[in-house]
């Protein structure tokens, strides 16, 4: 009897170990599919601000109209709630819905088919313990014809290469792991990488820099005149985990991003990602342009602008404040496409905080007494001066974003 009860006891005891170590496995799934929620910044398209998290209703702005950000709660009416793993590694991998209906390009699988397996079923199972919320959204506002999905196999033909990340073998484990979050979870090139005319991604110009409507994505290779080649690898990962560094202040979507996603990265994570990007240079064969002469009217009107309007902040010679008011001088960012320039300008700026930096920066709009050549003049002066060389302004170029922004506002 003894015997009996002892062998009792012994059972139930492997039985509970085995139950609480399930349950740590779970958990510990759970918290890995947090993370990697985070580091796909899940929030950004999904989460409508004032309301529940991954409940959609984001505008998400593209060439063709306007797309919604899904409802990816586990409510089994509006969200994914009778959605198996599989239909979840399917959207992710192949790009597809249960229904077998194709998802645009605005849901970036076409980098988080590089997402592995296991990383999936960890996001999938943190997905399963959000709050369910019953709200329905029409995700596909876009106009005829391109609300039509069966062109969509044409699109996937043209720019879609499915297919999980595939570690270089001739690489570091660390350039091998920020390769695999820039180009999957990450996906940097949705925003970054310039775009064919139909929407898909310029591979042989992958993070060159891309125009979205009104703000400009830069160029995050290693080239040092338009990119961040002359940012150390210590710059970019201050710059990810803070929003700023001595060169710039995050704003816009990538203040955004900063706040939501990349401020939350590990470490190790933000280095190796950081890696990765030094590693990049552009092809682009072209010579560096020389800076517009000092006794062109528009540098002669510009520098007199800056000198009233901007020189308080950003100092004489455009060096700035580290952290608070971004660099000028010598500054690659600067000779990119100017829309960002302009925007900021335009409409003044707030960049985001962070845990680890707060504060939020803001610069003011200048749009309501500046014109249009005053805004031109001003960029040309400082895309030209204190080692920045760029193409000049143009009014017309100020005065389409003007229109835009004003329209946007109403």
């Amino acid at each position: 009897m003894k015997k009996f009860i002892l062998s009792a006891c012994t059972l139930f005891f492997v039985a509970s170990l085995a139950q609480a170590e399930s349950g740590a496995d779970s958990w510990d799934l759970v918290s890995k599919g947090r993370y990697i929620a985070q580091l796909g910044d899940c929030t950004a398209c999904h989460t409508q601000p004032g309301h529940s998290l991954f409940s959609g209703g984001v505008a998400i702005d593209t060439p063709f109209g306007q797309l919604i950000g899904a409802n990816i709660t586990p409510d089994p009416e509006t969200g994914i709630g009778r959605w198996t793993f599989t239909d979840f590694q399917n959207a992710m991998r192949k790009g597809h819905r249960p229904d077998g209906q194709l998802l645009y390009g605005a849901m970036p699988f076409t980098a988080y088919t590089k997402v592995t397996q296991a990383d999936n079923q960890a996001l999938w199972a943190y997905l399963q313990t959000v709050q369910p919320i019953n709200r329905a959204i029409d995700t596909n506002q876009l106009p005829f014809p391109f609300h039509l999905r069966s062109a969509l196999n044409i699109w996937n033909m043209i720019n879609f290469k499915e297919g999980e990340y595939k570690p270089d073998p001739r690489q570091s484990a660390e350039w091998n792991r920020g390769a695999y979050l820039v180009q999957g979870l990450g996906h940097c090139g949705t925003c970054h990488t310039p775009k064919n005319i139909i929407g898909g991604d310029k591979g042989e110009h992958f993070l060159t820099g891309n125009t979205l409507g009104v703000w400009f994505a830069p160029d995050i290779t290693n080239n040092s005149h338009t990119g961040i080649g002359k940012w150390s690898q210590k710059d970019l990962v201050e710059y990810l985990k803070t929003g700023a560094n001595n060169y710039d202040i995050a704003s816009g979507p990538m203040a955004e991003a900063v706040e939501n996603s990349t401020q939350y990265w590990k470490d190790e994570d933000l280095n190796a990602a950081a890696l990765y990007l030094k590693s990049l240079n552009t092809r682009r064969t072209e010579s560096t342009p020389h800076p517009i002469a000092m006794d062109n009217t528009q540098m002669v009107t510009g520098k007199a602008i800056y000198a009233d309007r901007c020189s308080g902040c950003h100092v004489p010679q455009g060096e700035g404040v580290a952290h608070l008011f971004p660099k000028l001088a010598d500054s690659p960012l600067i000779n990119g496409d100017p829309v960002s320039l302009i925007h900021v300008v335009l409409a003044g700026s707030r960049a985001g905080g962070t845990v680890a930096a707060p504060t939020h920066p803001a610069m003011p709009a200048f749009g309501w007494n500046l014109d249009d050549q005053n805004v031109a003049d001003v960029l040309t002066y400082i895309r030209n001066s204190w080692g920045n060389a760029a193409p000049a302004v143009s009014p017309d170029d100020v005065k389409s974003l003007r229109k835009t922004l004003e329209k946007t506002a109403q």
